[in-house]
């Protein structure tokens, strides 16, 4: 498969940057639980995380649509929920992209359950052309039309996560 670059690895740095300057600001003060939805989050996870000047404290969910598909199944398992009580506290959802909201309305559905004191989301990738369920993205990085995503995390049946930058699977 071809892969068409669509951001290169610079600007992902400096839009997580400036994130992680809107965070720090919003949270001054706090110390919000950065929840991180495995596995495709993991290099925006740590590298948000880095650059966050206040503290913070971090879990991970995990939840399985896609499979080895290049379109999600629409059934939603939960793999694994946080372990940190999030009861009364300020939580992020940190996610890589949010393509048909399936996903994230299950997860934020759970978590709202546990009682968190506020709940935001924080999405590297808010993809437009698939979306089922309107979603609230409070910080966001990119808005994409279209197009299949792959690199910094985003995979095609587990390949091509490694890619420093964001191209489109062709």
């Amino acid at each position: 498969m071809e892969k068409e670059l669509l951001i290169p690895r610079e600007n992902i740095q400096r839009r997580v940057k400036e994130l992680a300057r809107q965070i720090s600001s919003d949270y001054e003060g706090k110390e919000p639980i950065l929840i991180g939805i495995l596995n495709g989050v993991v290099f925006f996870f740590a590298d948000l995380m880095r650059e966050i000047s206040i503290p913070t404290k971090m879990d991970f969910i995990r939840a399985a649509s896609y499979g080895s598909e290049m379109k999600s199944s629409g059934s939603i398992r939960l793999t694994k929920d946080v372990e940190m009580p999030v009861r009364g506290q300020p939580v992020i959802l940190v996610e890589d992209i949010v393509d048909t909201g399936l996903t994230l309305t299950h997860i934020v559905k759970n978590l709202e359950s546990k009682g968190p004191e506020s709940l935001r989301i924080c999405a590297l990738i808010d993809k437009l052309e698939r979306r089922d369920i309107d979603v609230s993205i409070d910080y966001c990085g990119f808005k994409i039309n279209e197009g299949f995503l792959v690199g910094y995390g985003l995979d095609y049946d587990e390949k091509y996560r490694h890619l420093p930058d964001i191209c489109i699977l062709k």
